[in-house]
Order: structure tokens, then C-alpha cells, then sequence
């Protein structure tokens, strides 16, 4: 488990970008995979999300998932919302006490917020897709919106992808530029029409210049290069896997 510094200062607060050991799946999976989605054995997830929740300190019926489908959509849990369903969103807000939001990844960005001023908890899954359509924005919009006053948030960004090891192609880099040409800054370019991608920068530019943000901060790995770790979507895939492990980011309120 990894968590970050500006977070853990808050004593009414819990989180943790959690790696992919201490569960109890295997092969592919091993061994904390936390992916309802993925092909592993269901009660092993099951398992997975039990020993997760113990971590955070919660009843396992109180940890709320994501149906994550690189959307831009932010969704706010209140009291009448049943976490036996996943939510159809990339972002999730909530101001409930001991109920965890949750996001799972394999190479995409894990963003935790806390708004301190409004008891504000969000989660987001932040894939260049998510990314670049706005799923940060309308998280942090929301945040705002539903604070109604003066907002104090603070930002971990989670283990990711790292640039060296996220090659895209030409007609990936020119969406990017087509849509604002200074984005060339995340790209590093390479032979034969290729390109490195750094998704990192692409997401901590998002929150550049802006009032509300308190402290940000990174929990900086790379996910495809630390195996021992943290599952990788791209790893999988080289290494002809036919499916793969997804760790999971929580937050909760106490």
C-alpha cells in the first residue's frame, strides 16, 4: 500500500493506492486483483475487496466501485445508493462517513481528492481517453459546485504508466495537437513515426493556475515497469496475456 503525504495530515481522512500483493488470486492475477470486470475467479475478487475494505476500515458493503468505461462522467453518492451495482461514471464524490470510493486501474491514472473545507471526498479514473475529455474538469467542477462556497482541495495522483514505456503512434499524437497544439509538450518523439507519451505531465497540467487547488502531490511509480507491484494493461499485452490484474485506489471519510 502507498499513500501521500498531504493526504495522511488529515486525521478524519483515509486512502491508500493500494499494489497488487497481500490477495489472494493467482496466476495472471496475482495476487490483490480487485477487477469485478476482469477474468479472474469472482470469489477470489470478492476476497480481494473484503481484505481491502479491513485496510480502510469499512464494512465491504460500504466500498463503492466504478463502471469505468474512460468517460467523463462524475457521479455523487448519498444515502440511497447501494453499492451492489457499479456506477456508470470515471469519477465518483461523496460526503458520507466510512463509505469508501474506489477506483481500479492497470496503467491509467488514479486521482484521489479531499475538499477540507466541505468534508469532500472524489475518486477519478484518468486514462489519456478520460483525460483528455474532461473526466479531471468535471471532477473538480463538481467538487466546486456541490461546496457552494469556498473550496480548499487537495490532489494524489497515483502509480501510473510511466513515459518510457507508453509508445503511441502518429495518429494518436495528432488528435492531440489538434486539439491544442501546445500538448506536443507531452510527447517525446522516436523513429518510424512513434512517440512516448508522458501521462503523468498530461494529467498534473490539468491542474495548473487553478484558485482551488491547496497541494498536489504524486505518488510517482511506473506501473508497467514495476511488475512486483502493480498490474500493466501494456505489460500484459506483450507478454500475450489474454487478460490482466487491476489494483485499486480508495478513499474514505471516518
Amino acid at each position: 500500500m502507498f499513500s501521500a503525504k498531504n493526504l495522511n495530515k488529515f486525521a478524519n481522512l483515509k486512502h491508500y493506492f493500494f499494489s497488487k500483493n497481500g490477495g489472494v488470486s493467482d496466476g495472471i492475477y496475482k495476487s490483490l486483483n480487485c477487477g469485478p470486470g476482469s477474468l479472474d475467479n469472482k470469489k477470489n475478487v470478492a476476497q480481494n475487496l473484503e481484505i481491502v475494505s479491513q485496510k480502510i476500515g469499512i464494512e465491504k458493503n460500504n466500498l463503492f466501485l466504478m463502471n469505468q468505461t474512460h468517460s467523463n462522467e462524475v457521479f455523487f453518492i448519498n444515502s440511497n445508493i447501494d453499492n451492489k451495482q457499479r456506477i456508470a461514471s470515471d469519477g465518483l464524490i461523496t460526503n458520507l462517513k466510512n463509505k469508501a470510493i474506489g477506483v481500479l486501474t492497470a496503467d491509467c491514472v488514479p486521482i484521489l481528492f479531499y475538499e477540507e473545507n466541505n468534508n469532500l471526498i472524489a475518486c477519478a479514473h484518468a486514462g489519456w481517453k478520460g483525460a483528455f475529455n474532461g473526466i479531471i474538469e468535471n471532477t473538480l467542477n463538481k467538487l466546486i459546485i456541490i461546496s457552494n462556497k469556498n473550496t480548499k482541495i487537495h490532489v494524489a495522483i497515483g502509480p501510473c504508466i510511466g513515459t518510457a514505456n507508453y509508445e503511441v503512434g502518429k495518429e494518436f499524437f495528432d488528435r492531440f495537437l489538434k486539439e491544442n497544439k501546445n500538448y506536443e509538450l507531452f510527447f517525446e518523439p522516436r523513429q518510424n513515426d512513434k512517440f512516448l507519451f508522458n501521462l503523468r505531465k498530461f494529467v498534473n497540467s490539468k491542474f495548473e493556475n487553478l484558485e482551488n487547488i491547496e497541494t498536489l502531490e504524486n505518488v510517482n511509480f511506473d506501473t508497467f515497469e514495476d511488475s512486483k507491484n502493480f498490474f500493466s494493461y501494456r505489460r500484459s499485452r506483450l507478454l500475450g496475456e489474454n487478460d490482466y490484474g487491476r489494483c485499486i485506489s480508495v478513499i474514505v471519510l471516518n
